[in-house]
């Protein structure tokens, strides 16, 4: 089942009296628990992408459709409530409060709704390999382990679409290593759709689907 559906998709930035196109006239079709990975060096228009599809940022004309709900004529209030409840987003950054403990971070996501679910939190964390450390500050954490934390948090609100930027930036190789394989079994169990954006040629042999993008166009 088709859950992404993009047709000549373009994202325009004025550059002084410049037109940049970050997202030049892109087609993509993305299905239901595919893994996708897009691969292109910085630039390229990959966040861009990403922004557009997780609802973050208006495209410039084309046509954008993520679960059946057109993002062209959707307001942001509404786009607004369907990130919080369909969309989990996964940073390079990871994007910890820092006086909070990891269950309480994963929590969080949850908590902007209204709701409050410790033991779903925690158990997000079991999920993610992460339970042991639910009680620490993220000072307290490896660089692969905040990541996990954000992960979980990814995860609290059973999004059916998990978009991740660039997850492995700031990691060693060998940990980047542990957090794709962690996505893509959790893709394989939850069968939630990831779409993946880095510049790691090796991410590939992990996707169902790989694109390759430069200057704002797929190659």
């Amino acid at each position: 089942m088709e859950l992404i559906k993009i047709k000549n998709l373009v994202k325009s930035f004025k550059q002084g009296s410049k037109t940049i196109n970050a997202v030049d006239g892109i087609d993509l079709s993305v299905g239901q628990g595919d893994f996708v990975v897009i691969i292109g060096a910085s630039g390229s228009g990959k966040s861009t992408l990403l922004s557009l599809l997780g609802g973050l940022d208006k495209p410039t004309s084309g046509q954008i459709e993520v679960g059946g709900r057109d993002f062209m004529k959707t307001n942001e209030a509404q786009l607004a409530k369907i990130r919080q409840k369909r969309i989990g987003f996964i940073f390079q950054s990871f994007n910890l409060i820092p006086t909070l403990t990891a269950s309480q971070n994963v929590e969080a996501a949850i908590a902007i709704r209204g709701k409050n679910d410790i033991k779903k939190a925690e158990k997000m964390l079991e999920k993610v390999g992460l339970g042991s450390r639910a009680s620490h500050l993220p000072s307290l954490l490896s660089g692969g382990e905040q990541q996990r934390v954000a992960i979980a948090r990814a995860l609290i609100n059973e999004p059916e679409l998990i978009l991740a930027d660039e997850p492995t930036g700031n990691l060693d190789s060998k940990t980047g290593q542990e957090i794709i394989e962690l996505l893509h079994n959790l893709n394989k169990t939850n069968k939630q759709t990831i779409i993946l954006i880095t510049h790691d040629q090796d991410v590939r042999k992990y996707a169902s689907k790989t694109y390759e993008l430069k200057d704002g166009k797929i190659i």
